[in-house]
């Protein structure tokens, strides 16, 4: 009699664990118009995504994103519960690859303990330690780019804070895989306790179907293949990663007698299926995801191609000249946004009236180089004495090569007593 195939999710699982391990590993090292695809660069406080520039200026930018990404996060538990600890969790991720490393040295992995001889325990360790800097250099790498990272290391010219940082992270994982592993995510791990109070009747979970409980010939495989130690037929226990390791177990168990397994995903235990989802919860939230998604993309998509700011040379006195006019000093800022290779900018200055004020400094045809996104510069500006010692109010505006504005700000030129 032919053996029922079963279908089993482990493969599956698997690729995307090493498919988004691969992809956290090797996006530093991808660069869009001469820059990281993602980056953070704290000196400039710009943040670099996919070719795009946002600078902290646009703080309202990152507040979308951030909104967006907290409501996404509370939507996805709703939905899929902890599927993501079993499926794309990086402290899973790592566990499953030092116990499947442990079994190929001739470790045993019980209960989360890994017993064996001395020699390929110190073997182990070395993984440990390997893989703890790997993830600590993959860190830091979302920081300072992976082209500088390695000459830098090499040459003892990295600095303190990306060195230090690297180190405190590995020593952190490497504490994690040598002496918490599971144990992390059953003790300490605070999405499976903030998961249960967001769990709905709804959310996707793995059970043991007690209809079918009749079925259960008492094998013990689900309980021997759960990396958590516990007993999915007890029904819902917190310390599930919903990793589906069970269901496989069952699965092949029971395709050996030709049925199906008995244990599954479903939504909520009713019965209800995708309709278990359509709650007022749910559709709150969302709602919340869809509008503060919509505004960033928007806001994304209508961003300013360059923006501008300057901010007067406090070290240096304003000054009277011989033909009775004001010269007080600035430095100036002007921050690309995206790349236009040829693009060309001007910065002029106007009072109230609309007059313009000249300004000496290199403020006529402005260019970026290629991979620039700042420019800085010192400047200038010459206007009228103010009058009863009121300050003058001046607009600072940047304009393209097309004379179209792009930015425009506003200034005070500070009140002097003539001498």
């Amino acid at each position: 009699m032919k053996t029922l195939k079963p279908l089993l999710l482990t493969p599956w699982r698997r690729l995307l664990q090493w498919g988004a391990s691969l992809a956290v590993l090797v996006l530093p090292f991808i660069q869009i118009n001469g820059e990281s695809s993602i980056r953070i660069d704290i000196p400039s406080f710009s943040f670099y995504f996919f070719g795009m520039h946002f600078r902290i200026e646009e703080l309202y930018l990152l507040w979308l994103t951030v909104i967006s990404f907290i409501f996404l996060f509370l939507l996805v538990t709703l939905v899929l519960g902890r599927v993501w600890c079993g499926w794309a969790c990086p402290q899973t991720t790592l566990v499953d690859l030092v116990e499947g490393m442990a079994r190929m040295l001739g470790l045993q992995v019980i209960n989360n303990q890994v017993t064996g001889s001395a020699v390929h325990m110190v073997t182990l360790h070395f993984v440990y330690i390997g893989l703890a800097l790997l993830v600590g250099a993959n860190l830091v790498w979302y920081f300072v780019s992976p082209y500088e990272f390695f000459p830098l290391l090499f040459s003892g010219g990295l600095g303190p804070w990306p060195l230090g940082s690297m180190a405190v992270i590995a020593l952190v994982v490497f504490i994690d895989l040598a002496f918490l592993r599971r144990l992390f995510c059953k003790e300490f791990c605070p999405y499976g306790r903030f998961q249960t109070v967001l769990v709905d009747n709804g959310t996707l979970a793995l059970w043991f179907h007690p209809d079918e409980a009749e079925r259960c010939i008492e094998c013990h495989a689900c309980e021997r293949s759960c990396p958590m130690g516990i007993d999915i037929r007890n029904g819902f226990q917190v310390e599930c990663i919903n990793c589906a390791k069970c269901l496989d177990a069952c699965r092949k168990v029971m395709a050996k007698r030709q049925e199906p397994g008995i244990i599954r995903y479903t939504f909520g235990q009713l019965g209800r299926g995708w309709r278990a989802l359509v709650t007022v919860r749910t559709g709150l939230v969302l709602t919340v995801f869809l509008v503060a998604f919509t505004a960033l993309i928007v806001a994304s998509l209508n961003r300013p191609e360059a923006n501008l700011k300057v901010s007067r040379i406090k070290t240096t006195s304003s000054r009277i000249t011989a033909d009775h006019m004001l010269v007080t000093f600035y430095t100036g800022y002007v921050a690309l946004h995206r790349e236009n290779p040829g693009r060309t900018f001007s910065i002029h200055a106007f009072n109230k009236e609309g007059k313009e004020f000249e300004i000496k400094g290199p403020v006529k045809n402005i260019t970026f180089g290629q991979g620039q996104n700042m420019y800085r510069f010192n400047f200038a500006l010459l206007t009228h004495v103010p009058e009863n010692k009121k300050p003058l109010a001046v607009s600072y505006i940047l304009k393209g090569s097309d004379g179209r504005v792009l930015d425009r700000i506003e200034s005070i030129v500070p009140a002097v007593v003539e001498p």
